[in-house]
């Protein structure tokens, strides 16, 4: 018997120790590091207005309506750019619904930035991402609504040209995917110019 509690004492106090390092310590020294070496990634990367209001985060996108803002591209996270409902539509190249939605979407976005019928439409402009959260449109995508943006505001189409330039992040490790805009800073840029 007093082997028995001898091991069982043994094993409540193992345990106790082990939850202690590996449900107190290490989570604190991962955020500590974090804190000190990552502060910006590791709180959301998040845009601050002057008034120290949060914007949003520089990894979910948003959408944007208006002539003066550009446009994020579709999505089909929950309500749209829901991050508590991250996904695609699950709707496949055959899907009727995809086929009529996109359709729809060219038919508008030529509306909107004053295309002809056959011009053609960037597919990140019609099409949601896989997560439905993409903070990216394409640099073709931006480009193309570029006039109405800078029609809607006032200002020179190379001024736009600039900060779409200022806000275009690189492929991950320089080669994984494409150059992308991200449109909720870029978006925020355009509101910091003086007298905007």
């Amino acid at each position: 018997m007093k082997t028995f509690l001898s091991e069982i004492r043994s094993a409540v106090m193992v345990t106790l120790v082990l939850a202690a390092v590996c449900c107190g310590l290490y989570p604190l020294a991962v955020f500590g590091v974090s804190q000190l070496c990552f502060r910006d990634k590791a709180n959301g990367s998040l845009i601050v207005d002057a008034k120290g209001a949060i914007r949003g985060s520089r990894l979910i996108g948003q959408p944007f309506s208006g002539d003066k803002y550009f446009h994020s591209r579709p999505s089909a996270a929950g309500n749209g750019y829901d991050g508590t409902a991250s996904g695609g539509s699950n709707l496949g190249p055959t899907s009727k619904k995809l086929a009529d939605a996109v359709k729809e979407r060219t038919v508008q976005y030529r509306k909107e930035n004053g295309l002809s019928e056959n011009d053609p439409v960037p597919a990140d402009a019609v099409t949601a991402s896989g997560s439905g959260l993409d903070p990216h449109i394409s640099p073709r995508n931006a480009e193309l609504q570029t006039p109405r943006v800078a029609k809607a505001r006032g200002l020179n189409e190379d001024k736009l040209r600039e900060l779409i330039r200022e806000n275009t992040d690189e492929p991950s490790l320089g080669f994984l995917g494409g150059p992308g805009v991200n449109v909720l800073r870029l978006n925020f840029a355009l509101d910091q110019l003086p007298g905007r």
